[in-house]
């Protein structure tokens, strides 16, 4: 199961809002030809609290403007590792210090690099 059009181009425009927002290190990997639980991870790093959290509200943003509702949202108050779940479509973003510990380029290796 590999993602639709429509959430490709959806998953593209959070790329571009949180490199709006001057996210670092953006990676958009498509994850559905190798898991059931999202198409695609957009995954970047923040420089501060505050940076992180206006990253998530763009991404947000970006996504009501598509018509995807998020679903889910974990780690917003201490923004060390934010997700926010669309559905088919989940945003990481991090610190830098939780983005190195955890690895989800290494631990979804086998997942497909987009280029935005």
């Amino acid at each position: 199961m590999t993602g639709t059009e429509r959430e490709l181009s959806a998953a593209k425009k959070i790329f571009k809002a949180l490199d709006n927002k001057f996210g670092q290190d953006i990676v958009l990997l498509e994850i559905g030809g190798i898991s059931t639980i999202a198409d695609y991870f957009v995954i970047a790093t923040g420089g501060s609290v505050p940076q992180i959290q206006a990253m998530a509200a763009a991404a947000e943003e970006a996504m009501a403007k598509c018509g995807l509702n998020l679903r889910h949202t974990e780690g917003m108050r201490e923004a060390n590792w934010v997700l926010l779940d669309f559905g088919e479509i989940i945003v990481h973003l991090f610190d830098k210090e939780n983005r190195g510990f955890y690895g989800l380029e290494r631990v979804w290796g086998d997942a497909r690099i987009i280029g935005v």
